[in-house]
C-alpha cells in the first residue's frame, strides 16, 4: 500500500529527528583545554574521534611536506627557519597551561617558501609557516609569536575536530534514511569528515576569537609582547587589499577583532611582565 502524500513528509520529519538524536547520542561533550587567564572554557560536542582526526592530520602533513621537498620549497631560508623554530621552542612549553598532554605531542615546525600570507597548525602539533607571511608583513618576533600562538591555539582547542563533527551531524540529518538504515558506515564517514575538518571547512568566528585569546596568552607566557597581536592584524588588514588571505576567511570584523585583542592583551600583560623578569 502506498503512503499518502500527507503522511510521508511527517514520517521524514520523524526520521530526521531520530537520525539527529542518534548522531547526537554518539557525540561526546569534552573540555579540550583549561580556561587559562583568558577564560576560554566552552565545552564542545565531538562526533569524530580525536584519533581519527590526528591520523588524518599526520597523513596530510606528510603529504604537504613531501610535496614541498619535491618542489624545493621546504626550509629554504635558514634565517626564517631559525626564527620560526626558536619561537616555537618558547611557545610549545606554555601549551601545558591549557592542556598538559600537548607538551608530549610530536611537534614539527617547517617553513614553506610561498608568497602566500598564511600559517597553520594541524592536530598533534604539525606547524607550517609560509615565507610570504614573514616577508610581506615584515613581522617582528612578537608578531610572529602572535600568529603561531593563534594557530597552536586552534590545535589545542581541537577546532578542526569540532568542525568535522558539526559537518558530520549536519550531513547525517540531511541523509536521514542512510543514517538510520545504514549506520555501519559511520566509521568511514568519520574519517571522511575528519579530513574535511582539516582541509575543507573554514574556521568559525567563535573559533577565531578563541584562538586569538588563547594565542596571546601563550605568547605572553613565552615572553612575547601580547600587544603585538594588535599590530599584526592591522598589518594583515593593510596588506590584504584585493588579495585573498586565508587568515581572513570567516573571521571577525577588523574592528571587533582589534577591540577584543586590545582588551585581552591587557588581561595577560602581567604574564608577559613576569616572563620578562
Amino acid at each position: 500500500m502506498k503512503a499518502s502524500k500527507a503522511v510521508f513528509p511527517v514520517f521524514l520529519k520523524r526520521l530526521a529527528g531520530a537520525a539527529a538524536l542518534s548522531l547526537l547520542a554518539a557525540c561526546e561533550t569534552v573540555q579540550t583545554t583549561q580556561g587559562g587567564v583568558v577564560g576560554v572554557e566552552r565545552q564542545q560536542r565531538m562526533a569524530v574521534s580525536a584519533g581519527a582526526l590526528e591520523e588524518a592530520a599526520q597523513g596530510e602533513y606528510a603529504k604537504v611536506i613531501a610535496q614541498a621537498k619535491q618542489k624545493g620549497v621546504l626550509n629554504q631560508n635558514p634565517s626564517h627557519v631559525a626564527r620560526v623554530r626558536a619561537i616555537a621552542n618558547r611557545l610549545v612549553p606554555q601549551t601545558a597551561n591549557f592542556r598538559p598532554d600537548a607538551r608530549s605531542w610530536n611537534w614539527e615546525v617547517n617553513v614553506l617558501s610561498s608568497p602566500e600570507v598564511n600559517a597553520w597548525c594541524m592536530p598533534g602539533g604539525k606547524i607550517a609557516v609560509y615565507s610570504g607571511l614573514i616577508e610581506k608583513l615584515q613581522v617582528t618576533d612578537d608578531e610572529l609569536a602572535a600568529v603561531m600562538g593563534h594557530e597552536i591555539a586552534h590545535a589545542l582547542r581541537e577546532h578542526a575536530r569540532e568542525r568535522a563533527s558539526e559537518q558530520m551531524i549536519a550531513s547525517g540529518v540531511v541523509s536521514v534514511g542512510a543514517a538510520l538504515l545504514g549506520l555501519g558506515d559511520i566509521g568511514q564517514k568519520g574519517a571522511e569528515f575528519a579530513y574535511m575538518g582539516l582541509v575543507g571547512l573554514p574556521n568559525s568566528r567563535r573559533h577565531e576569537t578563541e584562538a586569538d585569546r588563547v594565542g596571546i596568552e601563550l605568547a605572553a607566557r613565552a615572553g612575547y609582547d601580547p600587544r603585538a597581536a594588535i599590530s599584526l592584524w592591522q598589518k594583515m588588514g593593510q596588506v590584504a587589499g584585493g588579495e585573498q588571505i586565508k587568515f581572513l576567511s570567516t573571521h571577525p570584523t577588523q574592528a571587533d577583532r582589534l577591540k577584543d585583542l586590545t582588551n585581552y592583551s591587557q588581561r595577560v600583560m602581567p604574564l608577559y611582565q613576569q616572563a620578562k623578569r
